[in-house]
């Protein structure tokens, strides 16, 4: 610069070096001037033409930053050119702007994720109503950002003449003792994780957990899971408890569910009246009921010879699980009038035991668990060790078509 001033007899001039420090620095404030309001202008109308607003967005995020550095780079050569700086001086004025630059480096880094996962959440993440997008994205900004910053302090403690091997060693030291002290609460974290990634548990939706709590959904959060119970309570489940259990959710894959009635009819019953009537009541109760899923339809099956009834099953479907109790009260009520009203028996457990014909004449056989006592009239009676329930009924054979005599057994 000041063999170029001395061609014109400058170089000795005491205003020069002050008129070239307020000349620069009036140079940078008109050129962050011009870039912020015409030239940033322009190159964002020209990213509208892109099918998305990402671009413009992530550039509105690097605004200001470039603008501050254009201050940033005027100031620095307004100092450094005109004046005769020492060496330290000098260093001193490198240490100042190269601050600057990684605090305006830092601030349009966070700015651009910021604006893309924000991008992302608005125009994607409402398509696809994963767990994932609500609760993971956002914890993964929040770490990003806590990267970036840490790196950033990292390099001004460097820039700032400051050791950063020993700080690395014992951030990784502690690290490993903070990880092992809070190990339980981060095996949650990562279950928590898990859960919201798989997408099978969702707020609203009615589970079971194998053999323990049964209750809805209320919150899926990183450390534990909410469960309100029919009592009206509120659980909290670990995620790593909840991770590793047997989970019924009875609002997938879709929120129907099926209406499973068993029943059964006494062995002197038409079977094919019980079918006719079944099916019936079934229709009944398909077009009476709103909680009812007509196209679905209903389904009848005979199972099988049980010990007191010939069993059968009716099969609905209802529109939710609180619709399916509504649905299997009024088919149980409905069956049950319509066989009372056509003399249909629902036997109670009962069972009938056959003996030979003889056995009223000779007495019974000699049976395991039975005991030879005298009768007090010179006859012979058995009896017992154990008494027989009250249900039991004994019929004993009369081939002479002589009446059928039911009573108990033997006492």
């Amino acid at each position: 610069m000041y063999p170029f001033l001395a061609l014109f007899g400058l170089e000795d001039q005491v205003w020069l070096a002050p008129a070239m420090f307020g000349a620069i620095l009036l140079v940078s404030l008109l050129s962050a001037w011009v870039f912020h309001k015409l030239l940033f202008r322009l190159v964002l109308h020209l990213s509208q033409w892109t099918s998305s607003d990402l671009t413009s967005r992530m550039m509105r995020a690097t605004r200001w930053p470039l603008t501050l550095g254009i201050l940033v780079l005027g100031s620095y050569l307004a100092v450094t050119t005109p004046f005769e700086l020492t060496d330290s001086q000098h260093g001193a004025a490198d240490k100042v702007s190269g601050l600057l630059g990684i605090v305006l480096g830092i601030f349009a880094l966070v700015g651009v994720l910021s604006r893309g996962i924000d991008w992302y959440l608005e125009n994607l993440a409402s398509h696809t109503q994963q767990v994932i997008d609500v609760k993971l994205i956002p914890l993964l900004r929040r770490g990003a950002v806590a990267l970036i910053y840490g790196i950033g302090g990292l390099l001004i403690l460097d820039l700032l003449g400051i050791s950063i091997s020993p700080l690395i060693a014992g951030l990784g030291l502690g690290g490993l003792a903070v990880a092992l002290a809070i190990q339980p609460t981060l095996a949650n974290l990562f279950a928590g994780t898990y859960v919201m990634t798989e997408g099978v548990v969702s707020p609203g939706d009615y589970v079971q957990l194998e053999g323990s709590i049964a209750g809805y959904v209320v919150e899926v959060g990183w450390r534990s899971t909410r469960v309100r119970t029919w009592g009206n309570n509120l659980v909290v489940v670990p995620n790593s408890k909840f991770a590793e259990t047997i989970i019924t959710n009875y609002q997938r894959p879709i929120p129907a569910v099926n209406v499973y009635l068993p029943c059964g009819v006494s062995y002197d019953t038409d079977l094919y009246r019980v079918e006719e009537i079944c099916r019936e009541v079934m229709g009944e109760v398909l077009e009476a009921e709103p909680s009812a899923v007509k196209e679905y339809g209903g389904w009848f099956g005979f199972d099988n010879f049980g010990d007191s009834n010939v069993n059968f099953w009716l099969f609905v479907q209802a529109r939710d699980r609180l619709a399916g109790f509504e649905l299997q009260t009024a088919l149980i009520q409905r069956l049950h009038q319509r066989f009372r009203t056509e003399g249909i028996v629902i036997n109670y457990p009962m069972r009938t035991l056959e003996f030979p014909k003889d056995w009223a004449v000779n007495g019974p056989p000699q049976l395991p668990g039975y005991r030879q006592a005298a009768h007090p009239n010179g006859g012979a009676a058995m009896r017992r060790r154990r008494r027989r329930p009250a249900r039991d009924v004994y019929v004993p054979h009369d081939d002479g078509g002589g009446e059928n005599v039911s009573g108990p057994g033997p006492a």
